[in-house]
């Protein structure tokens, strides 16, 4: 099953955030690429038309994921996997402490 995940930088629409069965990969949303606001949302994942594809989730949104009491909420409550790691970003990464945000796709439509 295919997940999807919009990121936001400083409340715009950045790009997308895609698990497959082949791994990770995250694409700049073309409108944001075009704005003059434009930024990379990480020095590890520059603007580029481009999509970046990973094995293994980015390093950058994992980092982005809470340690400590606030992942202890997120599984005793939640009764998220913590070995989901893309389960944990984007149910614990709405309101993180950088310009960043990760919020879940409902439904992924396939093209």
């Amino acid at each position: 099953m295919d997940r999807k995940a919009k990121i936001f930088y400083q409340d715009k629409l950045a790009g997308y955030l895609s698990e497959t069965d082949n791994g990770y990969s995250f694409s700049y949303d073309r409108s944001y690429l075009q704005t003059d606001q434009a930024k990379s949302i990480s020095l590890t994942i520059p603007l580029s038309k481009d999509s970046y594809h990973s094995k293994v989730l980015f390093p950058f949104f994992d980092g982005l994921i809470p340690e400590g009491w606030l992942l202890d909420i997120g599984e005793k409550y939640w009764k998220l996997n913590p070995r989901d790691r893309f389960e944990l970003l984007i149910n614990l990464c709405r309101d993180t402490i950088g310009a960043v945000s990760v919020y879940p796709v409902e439904e992924v439509q396939n093209d």
